[in-house]
């Protein structure tokens, strides 16, 4: 992952063929799962040391990056969030009931309190100073909270293409986003359907 500029949402992420693009998954929340995961995810591990959280935090969507600082022991915590939200969104996309542990999870992270808005001397957004990783996992499943509960909760998808596991929540207003990214897997698409196409006979 990559920086983001401060007015565009969306992670930048690279593909096997080693190309950057732009993944916007729609909510806060969603933008901690492609740091790794449980079982099948655990391929794409990278919350190993509090650095690598740090430059998760500074790709995410939260403007400006909030300045805490991880600690390794604390790394268990935000990857217990992130596996937690896993098992709640691939139960959303399979329409099954949301599992008692992850859940449980969820709303013990968001019981505490979240990171602080502030108003900085210049008249431009800040955090309170002193966030902690346990504030900021805090704004993460409150996040998560609001997703589930809000508008977008039925259009929370996994990317159509074989073989990618990318998940987003559809805000667009048509709701027929079917693609982690048009760049990436949307692109991939049309280019096998166009290469098809030209090798069916009429």
């Amino acid at each position: 992952m990559e920086p983001s500029p401060s007015n565009v949402t969306g992670l930048r992420l690279r593909s096997h063929s080693g190309a950057w693009y732009r993944f916007d998954p729609g909510a806060l929340c969603l933008e901690l799962l492609p740091t790794g995961g449980p079982g099948e995810f655990a391929r794409w591990e990278t919350l190993h040391t509090p650095q690598a959280f740090d430059d998760w935090l500074g790709a995410c969507r939260l403007r400006p990056t909030p300045e805490l600082t991880a600690r390794a022991p604390e790394m268990a915590a935000v990857r217990r969030l992130r596996d937690a939200l896993w098992g709640l969104v691939l139960a959303r996309v399979a329409s099954r009931p949301l599992p008692e542990a992850e859940l449980t999870t969820l709303n013990a992270a968001a019981a505490h309190p979240p990171l602080s808005p502030a108003l900085a001397p210049d008249g431009t957004r800040a955090w309170a100073a002193g966030g902690t990783v346990e504030q900021l996992l805090s704004t993460v499943a409150r996040d998560a909270v609001e997703l589930f509960t809000g508008p977008f909760a039925e259009r929370i998808r996994m990317c159509a293409a074989d073989n990618c596991q990318l998940v987003y929540a559809d805000t667009s207003r048509p709701g027929r986003r079917r693609w982690c990214a048009m760049e990436h897997c949307g692109n991939l698409h049309k280019t096998r359907a166009l290469r098809t196409r030209r090798a069916t006979p009429p």
